[in-house]
């Protein structure tokens, strides 16, 4: 009885399928891509100056690193190791058009790439036709989980999550 008992439950959770997953703040583990590593870590300050690219249609819809959903119509950016998600700006060297942005997602794992725009991004940058630009990123703080993602034309403020730190890789918000 007990052998059918267990059978039965058995049955009935394969027919469950894992709950849809919900975005989260994430730093991670290190972990190597290509022969590269990287180590994400929580971070006060970040600035850095290097090669932005975009990804679009091939990644919209899918989840992101944090299990955000990527909208290559939205503001968004992956970096290697900030932490998820994060708020930065983005200025292009050539033209001095700047961006905040929401990263969510990780990468570029190509080249020694610095960052990775949604197609909007890179539009209103002005790098979309070339694919890529010299670009400075400068680290504002954690973006708040419920912020909702910002469209080019929306004048918006991000919420900046208030967290902090209490052991090694736990976020506390």
């Amino acid at each position: 009885m007990a052998i059918w008992l267990g059978l039965a439950c058995l049955v009935m959770l394969a027919g469950c399928g894992s709950p849809e997953p919900r975005p989260h703040f994430k730093i991670g583990a290190p972990y190597k891509i290509n022969g590269t590593w990287y180590r994400p870590q929580f971070v006060t300050e970040y600035e850095a100056i290097g090669i932005a690219s975009w990804y679009g249609e091939a990644f919209h819809g899918r989840h992101t690193a944090n299990s955000e959903i990527y909208d290559m119509e939205a503001l968004t950016a992956a970096h290697p190791t900030l932490p998820l998600p994060s708020i930065v700006q983005v200025t292009n060297v050539a033209n001095g058009r700047t961006l905040v942005l929401r990263v969510n997602d990780r990468g570029p794992f190509v080249d020694d790439r610095l960052i990775d725009l949604s197609q909007a991004a890179a539009r209103e940058l002005g790098f979309e036709r070339q694919g890529l630009a010299r670009v400075q990123v400068s680290y504002l703080g954690l973006a708040q989980l419920d912020d909702v993602l910002i469209y080019p034309g929306e004048p918006r403020q991000y919420a900046m999550a208030q967290c902090v730190l209490p052991r090694p890789r736990a976020l506390v918000c």
